[in-house]
């Protein structure tokens, strides 16, 4: 058997997902997750978030896959792990959205309530986010904070983002006729370059 001649080279994570992991009701088979993650039992604040990706160009990304995954409103993960949980509630708090052809996105949930840290201190409110995007080797993560949230002042996560930078990390409030709408802008890079995490 030869020796290979190298190393075999690194695939990037997109754009292939978009077309089979994301629901738009082409494909029946992945209607599994939607951009809807708010369920007839689901308690607190209904909310959007919604958004633009960008490229380091300042470009808009139309063929970016998201991810979030968050807490109800009482705080609770869907996670056997969670042991606070509610095991027949229908609330996932697991939604998937790809981008369209002007970059958007837009996820309809609810706030979710404060979650403790690994040493049992609140957290402030706020959603996980994985960002999946052409030309990347590695998906991204972040997170989503809420405009006025009392707790971020004193949230352990946030405190670890340098205080110029904590920015990226907010979405900005604001009213329609539909309620509640967060907007959240990901850079990937360049000028005010979205704070990610090393996971």
């Amino acid at each position: 058997m030869p020796e290979p001649k190298g190393i075999t080279p690194s695939q990037t994570v997109g754009p292939f997902f978009k077309y089979g992991l994301t629901p738009d009701g082409k494909y029946a088979w992945n209607d599994a997750f939607s951009h809807n993650l708010i369920t007839p039992d689901a308690s607190g604040e209904r909310i959007r978030i919604e958004g633009r990706v960008f490229d380091g160009d300042g470009a808009v990304v139309p063929d970016a896959m998201l991810e979030i995954w968050q807490a109800d409103a009482q705080g609770r993960f869907a996670d056997p792990k969670d042991s606070r949980a509610l095991p027949n509630a229908a609330f996932r708090g697991f939604g998937r959205c790809g981008t369209d052809d002007s970059g958007a996105y837009a996820f309809d949930t609810v706030k979710p309530g404060q979650v403790p840290d690994a040493d049992g201190k609140p957290q402030a409110p706020h959603i996980l986010l994985a960002i999946f995007a052409r030309g990347m080797l590695l998906h991204l993560y972040t997170r989503i904070y809420f405009d006025g949230e009392p707790g971020n002042a004193a949230d352990p996560v946030l405190a670890l983002v340098p205080a110029d930078r904590r920015g990226t990390l907010i979405a900005s409030r604001s009213q329609s006729n539909g309620g509640t709408v967060y907007r959240f802008d990901i850079r990937l890079q360049g000028d005010s370059e979205t704070v990610f995490f090393d996971v």
